[in-house]
């Protein structure tokens, strides 16, 4: 029975040991910690600052910046915040409204007591008047046309034509040709007969108009006379 309960004796020290031990080793709670961006990092424009401000006894934080190499005397405040934050956004930093330049970050974690725990990054630079780097794209060849074949060209011949031969006209026997006959003018019986009716039309129409025109006086006349 004795032996026993010194055996579990044994074991609770032992217990208790490797928990002191486990303690001692666990590493301290960071409680003002910015996680990004971190030391050395290129930034532009609106940039996030991420991490984390808690405290058992926490009171506020506040962020700030300032040019390097010996930004001592020369932080500027970004931010005070009364409430805590852990892992996540902590500030936002218009980098754009700063000369091109090295800076640092500062995180400030203020307790109820009036002290502070700090955390510091260094050489964040700043380039926003520099371009943005864009990767070197390879061409793509565009691919070869394979030229297509002449297109042949149709030549028609034409047969030549043959050049037709005078001909003789045999004459009579004796060798003398004959007289032609008739005049220049090309004057028919049908032709002459219409020229005489249209001729004889046009008289008889004008001696109708003259007939008209001396009646209608003689009318004009016997009127006037009338009144």
């Amino acid at each position: 029975m004795i032996k026993k309960i010194s055996t579990l004796g044994v074991l609770a020290t032992l217990l208790m040991g490797l928990s002191i031990v486990g303690l001692e080793a666990a590493p301290p709670q960071q409680e003002a910690v910015i996680t990004s961006p971190q030391d050395r990092d290129v930034v532009r424009g609106l940039l996030v600052i991420k991490g984390t401000a808690t405290h058992p006894n926490f009171w506020k934080y506040e962020v700030y910046f300032a040019p390097e190499p010996n930004p001592t005397d020369q932080w500027q405040l970004l931010g005070l915040h009364e409430m805590q934050v852990t892992d996540g956004r902590l500030e936002t930093w218009e980098t754009s409204l700063v000369p091109d330049g090295t800076y640092s970050l500062r995180l400030r974690v203020v307790r109820t007591d009036g002290n502070y725990d700090e955390y510091y990054v260094r050489q964040i630079s700043v380039v926003n008047a520099q371009p943005t780097e864009t990767p070197t794209a390879t061409p793509t060849p565009l691919a070869t046309r394979t030229p297509l074949p002449p297109t042949p060209t149709v030549i028609i011949e034409q047969p030549p034509t043959a050049t037709p031969r005078p001909t003789s006209t045999p004459g009579p026997a004796g060798g003398t040709p004959e007289p032609q006959t008739g005049t220049g003018l090309n004057i028919t019986a049908q032709g002459l007969g219409k020229a005489l009716l249209y001729g004889a039309g046009a008289t008889v129409g004008l001696f109708l108009l003259m007939g008209v025109i001396t009646t209608l006086r003689r009318l004009i006349s016997w009127l006037i006379a009338q009144f």
